[in-house]
């Protein structure tokens, strides 16, 4: 009974200073986080202002003053006389319709690299991988040439090849994980049942990757609305601008309209904000479930 009670005696302050040290050690986590997360939304705050004041206001002010008179106008300058309308629709459907094909080709590819037995499967993926480390500046040349010669210079649908064709990499090595980690018991289940390959695909395993394919879908979407060097060398006309490219309407030779590109970015900025604020915890999920194998 006395020992019991001395060693209950000695666990009591021990099990008390590590619960404080996990207290402490939890605390100082949550105001790192703060301070990293407060850090990220700097940058929005201060371009919110931006957006709202003229070109004295940029330059007499400082950076996260408040303008003394918003200009909201500036939105509304920069939506019509800007043809930043125009750019955002061209920004819409180009990054939704170059977004479908890739998780669609790339989930075909994967499938078939990770599902069924064929000769040179592990080649096509290794030509696949290869491609990751091709830089996009050395393929500018050669991509205009082509486009150049079959008539695509000038025409989303150079936007729209080049996206697909650089995205499949990184988005068939998201995939590979999870397509690994699929029961073959149900696909040998289907097959009983009579299913052919491309229904099998269709009903059973596409249904099956849906949160992987969000994944995808956010990072393709993100890099496809945020991308520049693509638009800035292929498209020419302003019918088939997107933001990225449009926001140079307001720098001229002379002059420059500061406010209206701060509205102009923070238009950009919303649609894939809003979407990564919805969807962030299916980025996690994806991840997640690509990450563990068997």
């Amino acid at each position: 009974m006395i020992s019991g009670t001395a060693g209950q005696l000695q666990n009591g302050p021990a099990s008390s200073g590590a619960a404080l040290g996990r207290k402490l050690g939890y605390g100082l986590l949550y105001i790192i986080l703060i301070l990293v997360a407060v850090l990220q939304v700097l940058p929005l705050v201060w371009l919110l202002f931006f957006s709202l004041k003229n070109n004295q206001e940029v330059f007499n002010l400082p950076p996260f003053s408040l303008p003394m008179d918003p200009k909201w106008a500036n939105y509304s300058k920069v939506w019509s006389a800007g043809n930043i309308n125009v750019y955002f629709l061209n920004s819409v459907w180009v990054t939704v319709l170059a977004t479908a094909l890739t998780v669609i080709l790339a989930s075909l590819v994967t499938y078939a690299v990770t599902r069924m037995k064929w000769k040179g499967s592990s080649f096509v993926l290794g030509l696949f991988m290869v491609a990751m480390m091709i830089p996009v500046h050395s393929t500018l040349i050669p991509l205009f040439s082509v486009y150049n010669k079959i008539g695509l210079t000038d025409h989303p649908l150079s936007l729209i090849f080049s996206y697909v064709a650089f995205n499949m990499p990184i988005t068939i090595m998201i995939l590979l994980g999870f397509y690994y980690a699929l029961p073959r018991e149900v696909e040998e289940a289907a097959v009983i049942d009579g299913c052919s390959v491309n229904r099998m695909f269709a009903q059973i395993v596409f249904p099956m990757t849906s949160s992987v394919l969000a994944t995808t879908a956010i990072i393709n979407m993100i890099y496809n609305w945020n991308e520049f060097i693509f638009v800035n060398t292929f498209i020419s006309s302003d019918i088939y601008k997107t933001l990225t490219v449009g926001v140079q309407n307001f720098i001229g030779q002379y002059t420059t309209d500061w406010g209206a590109i701060g509205a102009t970015l923070m238009i950009s900025i919303l649609p894939i904000l809003i979407t990564f604020l919805f969807l962030s915890d299916k980025i996690v999920e994806g991840i997640a479930a690509g990450s563990v194998k068997g």
